[in-house]
């Protein structure tokens, strides 16, 4: 059984840190790309962030400018998003996801992705 499972998320002031992470079962993961996405209420979901199988490579959504890092650890499965300089507007839901092409490059778009976690909330007050 496929699992991807966030957790991390939180309500934090603007200005904060969180760290996601998303721990990865049941399917490959060392040889597949790792995606961050999101969706805020009433709008679509976004691309956040996408890391190439060895983590080489990092691709992140305009919106982010420096304030996101993602990682990954193929040793534990997990894949992390670090969040700095929370602003109000990053409220949403997080949802990870795992690639669908083994060791391809970036994939930018949710099509790429063919597993997806339950998500988890952040909320970032003003």
């Amino acid at each position: 059984q496929v699992q991807l499972v966030e957790s991390g998320g939180g309500f934090v002031q603007a200005g904060g840190s969180l760290r996601l992470s998303c721990a990865v079962s049941g399917r490959g993961f060392s040889s597949y790309a790792m995606g961050w996405f999101r969706q805020a209420p009433g709008k679509e979901r976004e691309f956040v962030a996408t890391i190439t199988w060895s983590g080489g490579s990092t691709s992140y959504g305009d919106f982010v400018k420096g304030r996101f890092t993602i990682s990954r650890d193929n040793a534990k499965h997990t894949v992390y998003l670090q969040m700095d300089s929370l602003k109000p507007e990053d409220t949403a839901i997080y949802y990870c996801a795992a690639g669908k092409t083994p060791y391809g490059g970036i994939v930018a778009v949710a099509t790429g992705y063919n597993d997806w976690g339950e998500g988890t909330q952040v909320t970032i007050s003003s």
